[in-house]
């Protein structure tokens, strides 16, 4: 597994909007590391970053999935939630089949109390009213089915996976917030996280001259005389 994020840009990270690390991955061309389709259940829940720690599904089989799976220590869905490491976000692959529940409250909360950082499926989840009181970041589509025996079935731990569209290596960097999840590559995320902070800075002037009736002409994208202005604010505000 790739090394682990530094602390320095793990708590960057944790400032920088998805709309701006989308635009660093831009610049560097690639334009499918947004999860689609999947939203935050706690809109109070904090921001997440992690790396990648993954579950793959397949189109379940049905003499495979009787309820009595889930007695077996060595499933993968449950082995995954008891292996997960500390700061690492659960990302299920689940086929975009939004009638697949991809855990449930009891597993979730379990992830929250070893230390996980969060939880995202391109499925659904059950118990999504419950999971919607922790203060835990976890995303899905929609609540889903009672249970997913009768359609995915657990396959694969912390393999390459695709989830909303986005592919998902072990150890890639999730970063998610009230606008979506977005997937860094682990190799891209330190010099990432470095730029986004710098333009979060510039964008936080640019709102605040915005707000004071500036026009955007001349000021985004930046110019000599507008970055000479920034300089200026960010020395006045200790940023």
């Amino acid at each position: 597994m790739p090394a682990t994020l530094t602390d320095d840009h793990r708590n960057k990270l944790k400032q920088i909007s998805i709309a701006t690390l989308a635009t660093c991955l831009f610049k560097r061309g690639l334009r499918n590391q947004f999860i689609q389709d999947v939203g935050l259940i706690n809109p109070t829940a904090p921001r997440m970053v992690g790396e990648a720690y993954t579950l793959r599904y397949i189109p379940a089989r049905e003499d495979l999935n009787p309820i009595t799976v889930f007695e077996d220590w060595e499933h993968p869905q449950r082995k995954a939630v008891e292996e997960i490491p500390p700061g690492h976000v659960m990302v299920y692959d689940s086929r975009k089949d939004y009638r697949a529940a991809s855990a449930g409250s009891i597993l979730i909360k379990r992830m929250m109390t070893r230390g996980a950082a969060g939880v995202v499926t391109d499925g659904g989840f059950r118990d999504a009213a419950g999971i919607a009181e922790l203060e835990f970041p976890v995303f899905h589509h929609r609540p889903s089915a009672p249970t997913n025996l009768t359609i995915n079935h657990a396959i694969d731990i912390n393999v390459p996976i695709g989830c909303g569209d986005a592919p998902v290596f072990p150890g890639d960097i999730m970063v998610g917030d009230g606008d979506g999840v977005i997937c860094l590559p682990a190799h891209l995320a330190g010099e990432i996280a470095e730029e986004a902070f710098e333009m979060t800075a510039y964008e936080d002037f640019v709102e605040e001259q915005v707000g004071a009736g500036r026009r955007i002409f001349g000021l985004y994208p930046a110019t000599d005389e507008s970055r000479a202005d920034f300089r200026a604010w960010r020395q006045e505000n200790g940023r």
